[in-house]
């Protein structure tokens, strides 16, 4: 199968194809497979996009998520089809002058097979970016400690950045960081709905703990859903302000530690279902629903897929 027919990108299992395509030591045949790579990377993000909203239960099901992916699947290919630059990237990576006489000229096969699988390996762990000469580089090593926009680049950038974090604060409480990472993901979206003050600046607040009377720092004010009796309404309400995500961590840790009423959710915090559970119980949120959408979000494997990326061997270990 030619790397140029549209079935080889809009499927997963295409990856052979294009590794065939990639043993080739043409340049077109070359920059034909970094353009479909491409095209494939941005139905990966399209893919993690929609994993990281809980869906919506009257309408989702099976015809309306195959429909979704078809729809997905072509927009991806309009996009690539106008590129957002990253198959040029790939192409300079998988070159390498053999020297004066003959630049540009591509590598051996199997080197040229080795690189496009460690590029593979790179794309499906997380979203790469290049950096200033050209090479693709894993987001969180290209942008060091976790910030704002960071966290905000897809769901496994978010659980990348804040592993470490959600590591340290899960092992004060017995709690697993997958638990604290889906929690954080649900109330902020993955990163993207980060309360924000009225300058543009993050609250850095994770888990959205209002700024009760106990709390005497910074906060901001945002509209929120709340639920009284079974009836959703909005209201304005004050909100926590940090520093640093590392400072919600810890907050969201004494926060628990320090309220009695958590008391039953901390001794069921080595299960992360009963954990959440106990913390809806309790009054942490007032949507019916929480537990079960923190659920939806763990039984989906997004955050056990990066996780499990990050504790293998090649990936070494964050702690």
């Amino acid at each position: 199968m030619n790397a140029t027919s549209a079935a080889v990108y809009t499927d997963f299992q295409g990856l052979t194809a294009l590794k065939a395509e990639a043993r080739e030591q043409s340049p077109e045949a070359l920059q034909a497979v970094a353009k479909q790579f491409e095209a494939l990377f941005l139905q990966m993000m399209l893919k993690s996009m929609r994993e990281a909203g809980a869906g919506d239960p009257l309408f989702d099901g099976e015809q309306t998520e195959l429909y979704r992916d078809m729809y997905d699947k072509q927009l991806s290919l309009d996009m690539a089809d106008k590129g957002i630059g990253l198959a040029d990237v790939l192409v300079r990576q998988l070159q390498m002058k053999a020297g004066a006489d003959a630049p540009g000229e591509l590598v051996m096969p199997q080197r040229l097979a080795s690189s496009f699988a460690r590029v593979e390996a790179q794309i499906k762990n997380v979203a790469p970016v290049a950096d200033g000469s050209g090479n693709v580089v894993p987001l969180a090593e290209a942008s060091g400690a976790a910030s704002a926009e960071a966290v905000t680049a897809s769901p496994q950038a978010f659980i990348r950045q804040l592993w470490p974090l959600a590591e340290k604060a899960a092992a004060r409480i017995g709690a697993s960081p997958e638990a604290l990472l889906a929690q954080a993901a649900l109330e902020t979206g993955w990163g993207k709905a980060v309360i924000r003050h009225p300058d543009g600046g993050s609250s850095h607040n994770l888990f959205n703990i209002k700024a009760d009377r106990r709390w005497d720092g910074e906060s901001v004010a945002k509209q929120t859903l709340e639920y009284r009796d079974g009836v959703a309404a909005k209201e304005v309400a004050r909100f926590r302000s940090y520093d640093s995500f590392a400072d919600s961590f810890e907050d969201y840790v004494n926060f628990l530690q320090s309220n009695p009423r958590y008391a039953e959710a901390l001794r069921q915090a080595d299960d992360p279902k009963k954990f959440v559970r106990s913390l809806q119980d309790a009054g942490y949120a007032t949507d019916p629903a929480y537990a079960r959408k923190i659920g939806h979000i763990l039984d989906r494997g997004v955050v056990a897929d990066a996780a499990a990326a990050l504790k293998s061997p090649a990936q070494g270990t964050l702690s």
